[in-house]
């Protein structure tokens, strides 16, 4: 514990940091927001490029991967529907719960392979997001349209959005380097490692900004359930699927760490433009941020 307490203990610390300087109101909100788009937009897709276009991915068993990490998300979707009248949850809140518990903060994921297993803990927690961002954002526009909170031009403007996902690109772009045997000619590929050694500190301290210590106020069922729902019962699925399909100790660590993932910040927005439940999405993402504190190095502690 103390090895993983000594590799997570610096990725908390930044989270903490930046929700000590949005306290602060330093330097200012427009800052923050402007910055979490850089990071979006720019810093996080050449980081995912630069790790899948060089990498050696014929040592991560991609097939046993995905199973293991579409196989727990699906089945936790499918669990979240049957159960929807029991958690008496209505369209909008239904579509924050469903996102609550399969969406996951990629920023602390990558972070946190890499502190684990530098190069070899990168290149497969890429892979895990090539497999994961694509299908967790369908099955989410999916849950939006099935709760009806979409009109037809939210439909449209939500699909449009999907193709243009900023991760999706550049995991697409990195395999489509890496297949083609193009890589990153040149000065590209420094320049694509120094942008995305960026994207993790700032994007850690992004994650923090984005905290309301408000919505820890809101406590009910809906809430409760789809926290254990992500911190409890997916990394569990998960790592008895690892270890019924004989994964290796890096890949299962990562995908047992992101499946333990508190949910991404950017489900808020989505929310707030789809018609889903925002003030359930701000506590959502601020008790599994807070919580993951705890539970992450639990489960990677039984992984290992």
């Amino acid at each position: 514990m103390t090895g993983l307490a000594d590799a997570l203990g610096p990725l908390f610390l930044l989270i903490l940091l930046g929700a000590v300087l949005n306290r602060l109101r330093q330097p200012s909100a427009d800052f923050w927001a402007q910055l979490e788009s850089f990071i979006y937009f720019l810093l996080f897709p050449a980081m995912l490029v630069s790790t899948l276009a060089t990498a050696d991915v014929s040592q991560v068993p991609v097939g046993p991967v995905a199973i293991t990490l579409i196989g727990t998300m699906g089945a936790f979707g499918i669990a979240l529907w049957t159960l929807r009248g029991w958690l008496h949850l209505e369209g909008a809140a239904f579509t924050s719960a469903f996102q609550g518990a399969l969406r996951m903060n990629t920023y602390v994921g990558v972070a946190g392979a890499v502190a684990l297993h530098g190069t070899p803990g990168a290149t497969v927690a890429a892979v895990a997001v090539a497999i994961m961002v694509p299908t967790v954002n369908v099955m989410c526009v999916a849950s939006f349209i099935a709760s009806g909170t979409l009109g037809s031009a939210s439909f449209g403007k939500s699909l449009a959005t999907l193709v243009r996902n900023p991760l999706i690109i550049g995991s697409v772009l990195g395999i489509t380097l890496n297949v083609s045997s193009i890589g990153l000619p040149g000065w590209s590929e420094a320049t694509a490692e120094l942008l995305g050694r960026a994207a993790l500190p700032l994007g850690l301290i992004a994650v923090g900004v984005a905290l309301r210590p408000v919505a820890l106020l809101r406590i009910d069922r809906s809430v409760w359930a789809t926290n254990i729902v992500k911190l409890v019962l997916m990394p569990a699925l998960t790592l008895v699927l690892a270890l019924v399909l004989g994964l290796d100790p890096v890949s299962r660590d990562v995908a047992v760490l992101f499946s333990a993932l508190p949910t991404a910040t950017s489900s808020y927005i989505l929310a707030r433009q789809l018609g889903g439940d925002a003030d359930m999405m701000a506590a959502l993402i601020t008790k599994q941020t807070l919580l993951a504190m705890l539970t992450l190095p639990l489960w990677l502690h039984l992984a290992g």
